[in-house]
């Protein structure tokens, strides 16, 4: 399986060329162009790296690196920026970047930047994470969105899916409402809140042939998938 890239940049013409470059290089890249829909594809699929432009529409690059820092506290992240003073690195490295590359720089640079952080941790493309799920009787299937136990079998829609994804990477620890609307629909305003509401009490539904699985509202902060 190729090392797969998230890459993030507004700047339609600087991404395809990049994104070109990348997959010259052999990899796999997934191009985004605002770090809100950059967020929702983290969550959608597995990556190995994340490049992410500083200054985007709906959700600047430090912000949508420190959200995925909650997710993941182990991917690379490098930083694309114009900006090259030094708060501005200070800020990309504090908001859990791994390495800024300032704008404009050359195909060699990006190649051995993206080398050298991919050698940094053990990237492991095969079985990276999780397809089957298990949640105390259930089985919960990510590829297919099935959950089922000996007594019940549901398809979940794509949504709930994702949901319940999210609550599992926290399992027995809180996970915030901002976290799941962020990951889930790329915003956390008022009505996806309410919508995200709705899909929790399914999620319950389908959940209660097993007593000892929980999802717990946490007022105030979110909610705790509890498994006995």
């Amino acid at each position: 399986m190729k090392v797969k890239i998230l890459l993030v940049e507004d700047d339609t013409s600087l991404g395809f060329v990049i994104a070109d470059q990348l997959k010259s290089d052999g990899y796999h890249v997934t191009l985004c162009t605002d770090g809100a829909d950059g967020f929702k594809r983290f969550n959608e699929e597995v990556f190995h790296l994340c490049i992410f432009d500083v200054m985007m529409p709906k959700k600047d690059g430090f912000s949508l690196a420190k959200d995925v820092r909650k997710m993941n506290t182990d991917i690379p992240i490098l930083f694309l920026s114009a900006k090259s003073m030094t708060e501005d690195k200070v800020e990309g490295f504090k908001s859990g970047g791994d390495d800024y590359l300032t704008k404009p720089f050359s195909v060699e640079e990006l190649q051995l930047r993206v080398a050298s952080l991919l050698k940094r941790v053990n990237i492991k493309p095969e079985g990276n994470e999780e397809v089957i799920i298990p949640l105390g009787s259930y089985l919960f299937d990510t590829e297919n969105y099935t959950l089922k136990n000996a007594q019940f079998e549901k398809t979940l829609t794509k949504k709930e899916a994702q949901i319940l994804k999210v609550l599992c990477k926290f399992k027995n620890q809180v996970v915030a409402r901002e976290v799941v609307l962020n990951a889930v629909w790329g915003q956390d305003d008022y009505f996806v809140g309410r919508s995200l509401d709705v899909f929790i009490t399914k999620l319950r539904k389908y959940l209660k042939e097993d007593t000892s699985i929980q999802i717990q509202n946490i007022h105030g902060i979110g909610f705790k998938l509890e498994i006995e």
